[in-house]
């Protein structure tokens, strides 16, 4: 997961709206979510639009994997498991164990 830098990635929403531009490229290039304050409360957090979705596919798979372990039940195998999560999610069908 993503680590908050406290020295760089926490600032006051009032210089992120002086020098959103400066703000944008670094969340750009770090691809770490900054958070915003108002009256030094933490107030938002900004992300990067791929970083911001990078993150919440860790957070979908991480929520699934808790679900599965929930589960009562024989179980199924982890190869399936994961199968059906690449499909699902990513539309990547089920690779045959192929020779090698």
């Amino acid at each position: 997961m993503m680590d908050v830098n406290v020295a760089d990635d926490i600032q006051p929403l009032t210089a992120f709206k002086r020098d959103t531009l400066k703000f944008a490229k670094r969340l750009k290039r770090s691809r770490k979510p900054m958070v915003l304050t108002v009256e030094g409360k933490a107030r938002f957090v900004v992300f990067d639009a791929e970083a911001f979705q990078d993150w919440k596919e860790q957070v979908e798979t991480v929520l699934e994997v808790e679900e599965a372990l929930t589960e009562k039940g024989e179980g199924r195998p982890a190869a399936e498991v994961f199968a059906e999560i690449r499909k699902r999610r990513f539309g990547i069908p089920h690779r045959a164990s192929s020779a090698r």
